[in-house]
């Protein structure tokens, strides 16, 4: 996967969860083998829009990509659902959804399948690998959040504080988004994951401290926290380049036959 692949195929793929339908795009490096696959998720009042960069580059570089909506998950989403529903725990059950669809395609190799996941995806994706350890070979983190239950709990210390809806960064969120997890220790369910991790931060974000990404990798035996000094949340377009070449990088690296 050294040379770098001119020509991608570009589906639309949905897939239904429940009464929900899941709206993404795969990106196929080729068609006349398996590939190594990633699969990417994306953060608060995000869309699938948002990794389309991504998803070219890794299936440039040999990986089949797929990158979807998350139900209720944005304003801009084209998966089902409404934001006032959408819970940490609806869009886990999304990415377990995709995770079993991708991984039973003919041209995937179920050996080498990689979970990405950036801010709120960061944590969607560390809480789906705990229940998908056995099948995903390693995890790539862009500022994981997982210090949402965390701050919430801070603005509502309690469950009367919490009102019937709560607008945020332009998009409106239910009750019961909070009141979820409220008591949910988010660290208590990355002790299972035992394989690769690689972490992407910057030492400039306001949303994602950089204290809380040490505390992330703290929690698996085998991660690489990676700080990239003056980022924030969001890298600079030169600093996601490099963190894009170290994700591929270490993906190669880390490629195994079995389990």
């Amino acid at each position: 996967m050294s040379s770098e692949i001119n020509t991608v195929e570009i589906r639309e793929m949905s897939f239904s969860n429940g009464d929900q339908t899941i709206y993404g795009k795969l990106y196929i490096p080729g068609t006349s083998e398996k590939y190594p696959t990633i699969i990417l998720s994306h953060g608060y009042n995000g869309a699938h829009t948002d990794y389309e960069t991504e998803c070219m580059y890794f299936a440039q570089h040999g990986y089949v990509a797929y990158v979807f909506d998350f139900c209720g998950g944005s304003t801009r989403s084209k998966s089902s659902g409404q934001t006032t529903d959408m819970t940490i725990f609806t869009e886990k059950s999304d990415l377990l959804t995709v995770i079993d669809a991708i991984s039973s395609l003919d041209f995937v190799d179920d050996k080498n399948l990689w979970l990405f996941g950036g801010s709120q995806g960061g944590m969607i994706t560390v809480l789906a690998a705990e229940e998908r350890a056995a099948c995903i070979r390693g995890l790539i983190l862009y500022f994981p959040a997982l210090c949402i239950p965390d701050d919430w709990r801070k603005k509502y210390p309690s469950l009367a504080d919490i009102p019937e809806t709560t607008e945020l960064w332009n998009m409106r969120l239910g009750r019961t988004f909070f009141t979820s997890i409220h008591d949910f220790d988010v660290y208590a369910h990355l002790r299972h994951f035992q394989k690769d991790v690689l972490i992407f931060q910057g030492d400039a974000d306001e949303i994602v401290p950089l204290a809380s990404a040490q505390k992330t990798a703290a929690h698996y035996k085998n991660a690489k926290l990676v700080v990239f000094p003056h980022e924030g949340h969001g890298f600079s377009e030169a600093v996601n380049r490099l963190s894009l070449q170290q994700a591929v990088a270490f993906m190669n690296q880390h490629q195994s036959i079995s389990f």
